[in-house]
Protein backbone atom coordinates (compact mmCIF):
# COMPACT_ATOMS: atom_id res chain seq x y z
CA UNK A 1 0.00 0.00 0.00
CA UNK A 2 1.32 3.43 -0.97
CA UNK A 3 2.26 5.95 1.77
CA UNK A 4 -0.39 8.43 0.51
CA UNK A 5 -3.01 5.71 0.67
CA UNK A 6 -1.96 4.83 4.21
CA UNK A 7 -2.14 8.51 5.18
CA UNK A 8 -5.63 8.87 3.73
CA UNK A 9 -6.75 5.69 5.52
CA UNK A 10 -5.32 6.90 8.83
CA UNK A 11 -7.02 10.27 8.36
CA UNK A 12 -10.33 8.56 7.55
CA UNK A 13 -10.10 6.40 10.67
CA UNK A 14 -9.19 9.39 12.85
CA UNK A 15 -12.09 11.47 11.53
CA UNK A 16 -14.47 8.54 12.00
CA UNK A 17 -13.31 8.02 15.56
CA UNK A 18 -13.67 11.73 16.34
CA UNK A 19 -17.20 11.76 14.93
CA UNK A 20 -18.05 8.69 16.97
CA UNK A 21 -16.85 10.38 20.15
CA UNK A 22 -18.83 13.51 19.27
CA UNK A 23 -22.02 11.53 18.70
CA UNK A 24 -21.59 9.74 22.02
CA UNK A 25 -20.95 13.08 23.75
CA UNK A 26 -24.10 14.53 22.18
CA UNK A 27 -26.16 11.60 23.42
CA UNK A 28 -24.55 11.78 26.86
CA UNK A 29 -25.07 15.54 27.19
CA UNK A 30 -28.71 15.25 26.15
CA UNK A 31 -29.31 12.65 28.83
CA UNK A 32 -27.35 14.68 31.38
CA UNK A 33 -29.00 18.04 30.72
CA UNK A 34 -32.45 17.35 29.27
CA UNK A 35 -33.89 14.00 30.36
CA UNK A 36 -34.44 13.01 33.99
CA UNK A 37 -36.45 9.77 33.87
CA UNK A 38 -37.43 7.60 36.81
CA UNK A 39 -38.22 3.92 36.44
CA UNK A 40 -40.22 3.17 39.59
CA UNK A 41 -44.00 3.56 39.34
CA UNK A 42 -45.03 5.49 42.45
CA UNK A 43 -48.82 5.25 42.01
CA UNK A 44 -51.50 4.32 39.50
CA UNK A 45 -54.87 5.89 38.63
CA UNK A 46 -56.52 3.17 40.74
CA UNK A 47 -54.93 4.75 43.81
CA UNK A 48 -57.07 7.84 43.27
CA UNK A 49 -60.21 5.92 42.34
CA UNK A 50 -59.90 5.99 38.56
CA UNK A 51 -60.50 3.10 36.18
CA UNK A 52 -57.69 2.70 33.68
CA UNK A 53 -56.01 0.32 31.26
CA UNK A 54 -52.33 -0.45 30.88
CA UNK A 55 -51.40 0.02 27.25
CA UNK A 56 -48.21 -1.20 25.62
CA UNK A 57 -47.28 0.19 22.22
CA UNK A 58 -44.53 -0.63 19.74
CA UNK A 59 -43.00 2.40 18.05
CA UNK A 60 -41.89 2.71 14.45
CA UNK A 61 -38.34 1.79 15.42
CA UNK A 62 -39.40 -1.23 17.47
CA UNK A 63 -39.28 0.18 21.01
CA UNK A 64 -41.96 -1.02 23.46
CA UNK A 65 -43.46 1.85 25.45
CA UNK A 66 -46.03 2.01 28.23
CA UNK A 67 -49.10 4.22 28.63
CA UNK A 68 -52.27 4.54 30.69
CA UNK A 69 -55.66 4.98 29.09
CA UNK A 70 -58.02 6.64 31.57
CA UNK A 71 -61.60 6.82 30.26
CA UNK A 72 -63.76 9.82 31.03
CA UNK A 73 -67.34 10.88 30.47
CA UNK A 74 -66.30 12.45 27.18
CA UNK A 75 -65.06 10.69 24.06
CA UNK A 76 -62.68 13.61 23.60
CA UNK A 77 -59.24 12.38 24.64
CA UNK A 78 -56.22 14.28 25.86
CA UNK A 79 -52.98 12.78 24.54
CA UNK A 80 -50.78 13.82 27.45
CA UNK A 81 -47.09 14.36 26.65
CA UNK A 82 -45.39 15.03 29.97
CA UNK A 83 -42.28 16.90 31.05
CA UNK A 84 -38.68 15.77 31.28
CA UNK A 85 -38.64 14.37 34.83
CA UNK A 86 -40.18 11.41 36.64
CA UNK A 87 -42.75 9.31 34.78
CA UNK A 88 -46.50 9.07 34.28
CA UNK A 89 -47.06 7.94 37.87
CA UNK A 90 -46.05 11.41 39.08
CA UNK A 91 -49.02 12.89 37.21
CA UNK A 92 -51.71 10.76 38.88
CA UNK A 93 -53.14 13.53 41.08
CA UNK A 94 -53.26 15.92 38.14
CA UNK A 95 -55.04 13.30 36.00
CA UNK A 96 -57.62 12.74 38.75
CA UNK A 97 -58.50 16.43 39.02
CA UNK A 98 -58.61 16.86 35.25
CA UNK A 99 -60.81 13.80 34.83
CA UNK A 100 -63.15 14.86 37.59
CA UNK A 101 -63.58 18.51 36.56
CA UNK A 102 -63.59 18.17 32.76
CA UNK A 103 -64.78 14.61 32.07
CA UNK A 104 -62.05 14.22 29.46
CA UNK A 105 -60.50 10.87 28.67
CA UNK A 106 -56.71 10.70 28.91
CA UNK A 107 -53.95 8.71 27.25
CA UNK A 108 -50.71 9.52 29.06
CA UNK A 109 -47.54 8.04 27.62
CA UNK A 110 -44.18 7.35 29.19
CA UNK A 111 -41.44 8.19 26.74
CA UNK A 112 -38.77 5.61 26.02
CA UNK A 113 -36.51 5.23 29.04
CA UNK A 114 -39.20 6.47 31.43
CA UNK A 115 -41.22 4.26 33.78
CA UNK A 116 -41.98 0.90 32.21
CA UNK A 117 -41.03 1.99 28.68
CA UNK A 118 -37.97 0.43 27.07
CA UNK A 119 -35.11 2.27 25.40
CA UNK A 120 -33.34 5.58 25.99
CA UNK A 121 -34.78 9.05 25.32
CA UNK A 122 -33.86 11.20 22.35
CA UNK A 123 -35.68 13.92 20.44
CA UNK A 124 -36.54 11.76 17.45
CA UNK A 125 -37.34 8.86 19.78
CA UNK A 126 -39.91 10.93 21.67
CA UNK A 127 -41.53 11.88 18.38
CA UNK A 128 -41.80 8.20 17.48
CA UNK A 129 -43.36 7.53 20.90
CA UNK A 130 -46.01 10.19 20.31
CA UNK A 131 -46.69 8.84 16.82
CA UNK A 132 -47.33 5.39 18.29
CA UNK A 133 -49.76 6.90 20.79
CA UNK A 134 -51.65 8.76 18.08
CA UNK A 135 -51.85 5.60 16.00
CA UNK A 136 -53.27 3.71 18.98
CA UNK A 137 -55.99 6.32 19.52
CA UNK A 138 -57.02 6.32 15.88
CA UNK A 139 -56.54 2.65 14.96
CA UNK A 140 -57.35 0.84 18.21
CA UNK A 141 -59.72 3.22 19.99
CA UNK A 142 -61.27 4.50 16.76
CA UNK A 143 -61.02 8.22 17.45
CA UNK A 144 -61.25 10.88 14.75
CA UNK A 145 -58.21 13.12 15.30
CA UNK A 146 -59.96 16.35 14.25
CA UNK A 147 -63.03 15.66 16.36
CA UNK A 148 -61.73 13.70 19.32
CA UNK A 149 -58.00 14.20 20.02
CA UNK A 150 -56.40 17.03 21.99
CA UNK A 151 -52.61 17.24 22.05
CA UNK A 152 -51.56 18.34 25.53
CA UNK A 153 -47.86 19.02 25.96
CA UNK A 154 -46.33 20.16 29.20
CA UNK A 155 -42.80 21.58 29.57
CA UNK A 156 -40.60 19.27 27.44
CA UNK A 157 -43.83 17.75 26.12
CA UNK A 158 -44.61 21.09 24.46
CA UNK A 159 -41.80 20.37 22.01
CA UNK A 160 -43.23 16.92 21.29
CA UNK A 161 -46.81 18.18 20.94
CA UNK A 162 -45.71 21.02 18.64
CA UNK A 163 -43.94 18.59 16.32
CA UNK A 164 -46.96 16.26 16.25
CA UNK A 165 -49.26 19.17 15.48
CA UNK A 166 -47.20 20.03 12.39
CA UNK A 167 -47.77 16.48 11.14
CA UNK A 168 -51.38 15.83 12.18
CA UNK A 169 -54.56 17.89 12.30
CA UNK A 170 -56.26 17.47 15.68
CA UNK A 171 -59.16 19.04 17.56
CA UNK A 172 -56.79 21.45 19.30
CA UNK A 173 -53.36 21.78 20.88
CA UNK A 174 -52.66 22.90 24.45
CA UNK A 175 -49.07 23.88 25.24
CA UNK A 176 -48.38 24.43 28.94
CA UNK A 177 -45.19 25.78 30.55
CA UNK A 178 -43.27 25.35 27.32
CA UNK A 179 -39.95 26.76 26.18
CA UNK A 180 -39.22 28.10 22.70
CA UNK A 181 -36.22 25.83 22.07
CA UNK A 182 -33.45 24.01 23.92
CA UNK A 183 -30.88 26.57 22.85
CA UNK A 184 -33.07 29.47 23.93
CA UNK A 185 -33.36 27.84 27.35
CA UNK A 186 -29.60 27.39 27.48
CA UNK A 187 -29.08 31.06 26.63
CA UNK A 188 -31.58 32.10 29.28
CA UNK A 189 -30.01 30.05 32.05
CA UNK A 190 -26.31 29.58 31.26
CA UNK A 191 -23.29 31.84 30.65
CA UNK A 192 -22.64 32.70 26.99
CA UNK A 193 -19.27 30.94 26.99
CA UNK A 194 -20.82 27.69 28.19
CA UNK A 195 -23.61 27.86 25.59
CA UNK A 196 -21.01 28.42 22.86
CA UNK A 197 -18.97 25.46 24.11
CA UNK A 198 -21.88 23.02 24.45
CA UNK A 199 -23.98 23.97 21.41
CA UNK A 200 -22.19 21.65 18.94
CA UNK A 201 -22.50 18.75 21.38
CA UNK A 202 -26.22 19.04 22.22
CA UNK A 203 -28.26 17.01 19.77
CA UNK A 204 -31.81 17.88 20.88
CA UNK A 205 -33.41 21.09 19.61
CA UNK A 206 -37.16 20.93 20.38
CA UNK A 207 -37.52 24.16 18.41
CA UNK A 208 -41.21 24.79 19.09
CA UNK A 209 -41.01 28.47 18.16
CA UNK A 210 -40.22 27.67 14.53
CA UNK A 211 -43.13 25.21 14.36
CA UNK A 212 -46.02 27.22 15.81
CA UNK A 213 -46.69 28.98 12.52
CA UNK A 214 -46.95 25.62 10.75
CA UNK A 215 -49.75 24.32 12.99
CA UNK A 216 -53.23 24.50 11.46
CA UNK A 217 -55.09 23.27 14.54
CA UNK A 218 -56.27 25.78 17.20
CA UNK A 219 -53.57 26.45 19.82
CA UNK A 220 -53.81 27.42 23.48
CA UNK A 221 -50.75 28.63 25.37
CA UNK A 222 -50.81 28.21 29.17
CA UNK A 223 -48.06 29.45 31.49
CA UNK A 224 -47.51 30.31 35.13
CA UNK A 225 -46.69 33.99 35.61
CA UNK A 226 -44.05 33.13 38.23
CA UNK A 227 -42.49 30.20 36.36
CA UNK A 228 -39.15 29.60 38.04
CA UNK A 229 -37.71 27.41 35.27
CA UNK A 230 -39.02 28.56 31.88
CA UNK A 231 -39.21 32.35 31.47
CA UNK A 232 -42.78 33.63 31.18
CA UNK A 233 -41.66 35.70 28.17
CA UNK A 234 -41.24 32.48 26.17
CA UNK A 235 -44.98 31.87 26.43
CA UNK A 236 -45.56 35.23 24.78
CA UNK A 237 -43.16 34.34 21.98
CA UNK A 238 -44.94 31.05 21.36
CA UNK A 239 -48.32 32.77 21.34
CA UNK A 240 -47.16 35.43 18.89
CA UNK A 241 -45.78 32.76 16.55
CA UNK A 242 -49.03 30.75 16.53
CA UNK A 243 -51.68 31.38 13.91
CA UNK A 244 -55.35 32.02 14.63
CA UNK A 245 -57.42 30.66 16.22
CA UNK A 246 -55.35 30.82 19.40
CA UNK A 247 -55.71 31.64 23.06
CA UNK A 248 -53.40 32.64 25.90
CA UNK A 249 -54.08 31.73 29.52
CA UNK A 250 -51.71 33.05 32.21
CA UNK A 251 -51.96 31.56 35.69
CA UNK A 252 -51.28 34.16 38.35
CA UNK A 253 -48.85 33.09 41.06
CA UNK A 254 -48.08 29.74 39.41
CA UNK A 255 -44.55 28.46 39.06
CA UNK A 256 -43.38 25.75 36.66
CA UNK A 257 -44.69 22.69 38.45
CA UNK A 258 -47.91 23.86 40.11
CA UNK A 259 -49.93 25.41 37.29
CA UNK A 260 -53.02 23.26 37.72
CA UNK A 261 -52.93 23.62 41.51
CA UNK A 262 -52.62 27.42 41.48
CA UNK A 263 -54.92 27.72 38.51
CA UNK A 264 -57.71 25.84 40.25
CA UNK A 265 -61.23 25.74 38.83
CA UNK A 266 -60.72 28.76 36.49
CA UNK A 267 -57.78 26.96 34.89
CA UNK A 268 -59.82 23.81 34.20
CA UNK A 269 -62.77 25.89 33.00
CA UNK A 270 -60.46 27.66 30.55
CA UNK A 271 -59.22 24.31 29.22
CA UNK A 272 -62.76 22.95 28.91
CA UNK A 273 -64.00 26.10 27.22
CA UNK A 274 -61.22 26.02 24.66
CA UNK A 275 -61.58 22.29 23.97
CA UNK A 276 -65.36 22.51 23.60
CA UNK A 277 -65.17 25.10 20.82
CA UNK A 278 -61.51 25.60 19.86
CA UNK A 279 -62.07 27.16 16.45
CA UNK A 280 -64.09 30.04 17.95
CA UNK A 281 -61.57 31.02 20.62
Amino acid sequence: MQPKTLLRLALFVAVGAALGVLVRQMSFLDRLMIYFPERAIAATPADVGLAYSDVYLTTGDGVRIHAWHVPGESRTTLLWLHGNAGNISHRVDNIAVLNGLTGLSVLIVDYRGYGLSEGSPSENGLYLDAEAALKYLTSEVGLDPVEDIVLFGRSLGVGVAAEMATRHAVRCVILESGFTSVMDMAKATQPDWLVYLLKPMIDARYDSLSKLGLIDSPVMIVHGEQDDIVPFSMAGELYEAATEPKRFHAVRGAMHNNVYERGGTPYFEALSDFISAPASR
